[in-house]
């Protein structure tokens, strides 16, 4: 039996991904379960808060504390709380699927180099439509010519801290690299004011925050005299939760690679 940790399991995305473990199945089940020092949660046992019923796992602090031992480690939390779940995995030699956003520079380096020693499965999204959307993606950018400009928008509940969002981000590496540019290079993260027309080489981002939206996020190819527009919309936070769930149950087993969603959907 996979046996599967959560961490941050009080939060939003935590109780989620609780809740879908909990459903996945009489092969998988919940291992271990962490929230922040001092949460209200700290103590108590995660399938109530999530889904009305016992897991028979408490919450605790830290990995370091879990009495059960775990498989696999889901980590939704925050770039600050990767470094030292990254640790603790290559530690103990645990599998650790990760869907956190806002990474830096030195936390892809760091999932590249515990790579090196376990299974490490990054993705800025786990659902299974938008990573069927980035070939898409990739598709409809390289089909069009030039004279289609690219403008990516993204709605997210107000509480979501980075923009533009983790899957924005890489619906405009998708395009880019097939239009053979840098996404570096030719991003453009909101407009005000006056100044030169839209260059056509540009990626264009827009970021809207507010209520309780789970995740949209509409990619336009304007080009004269149409607009194609693909877009996928997310109503529940299940369709990530589970989605890493099965990332989780694909990477069990796996050597020592830095994998993605697309491997799991191959």
């Amino acid at each position: 039996m996979l046996k599967i940790a959560i961490a941050g399991a009080a939060g939003r995305m935590g109780k989620s991904l609780v809740k879908a473990v909990m459903e996945a199945g009489p092969d998988v089940s919940l291992g271990a379960a962490t929230v922040e020092a001092g949460d209200l949660a700290l103590g108590l046992d995660v399938g109530l808060l999530a889904a009305g019923r016992e897991a028979g796992v408490k919450a605790v602090d830290s990995l370091a504390r879990c009495d059960a031992d775990f498989d696999v480690l889901i980590d939704f939390t925050s770039p600050s709380a990767l470094h030292g779940h990254i640790g603790f995995c290559r530690e103990h030699g645990r599998s650790l699927v990760t869907g956190t956003t806002g990474l830096g520079a030195e936390h892809h380096a760091l999932l590249a180099c515990a790579a090196e020693h376990i299974a490490v499965l990054h993705s800025p999204n786990m659902s299974v439509g938008v990573n069927l959307s980035l070939d898409l993606l990739r598709r409809a950018a390289a089909a069009l010519d030039e004279s289609f400009d690219v403008e990516i928008v993204e709605a997210h509940h107000r509480h979501k801290k980075d923009a533009p969002s983790g899957t924005a981000l890489a619906m405009g590496r998708a395009i880019a690299e097939s239009l053979g540019r840098e996404l570096d290079d030719c991003a453009i993260y909101g407009r005000h004011g006056t100044g030169d027309e839209r260059n056509r080489e540009t990626i264009g981002f827009a970021t809207v925050r507010g209520g309780d939206i789970v995740g949209e996020h509409t990619v336009i190819f304007a080009g004269p005299g149409e607009r194609l527009e693909i877009t996928h919309k997310a109503g529940s936070r299940m369709t990530f939760a589970n989605g890493a769930v099965r990332a989780a149950r694909w990477l069990a087993g796996k050597p020592p690679g830095l994998y993605s969603m697309t491997d799991v959907l191959r």
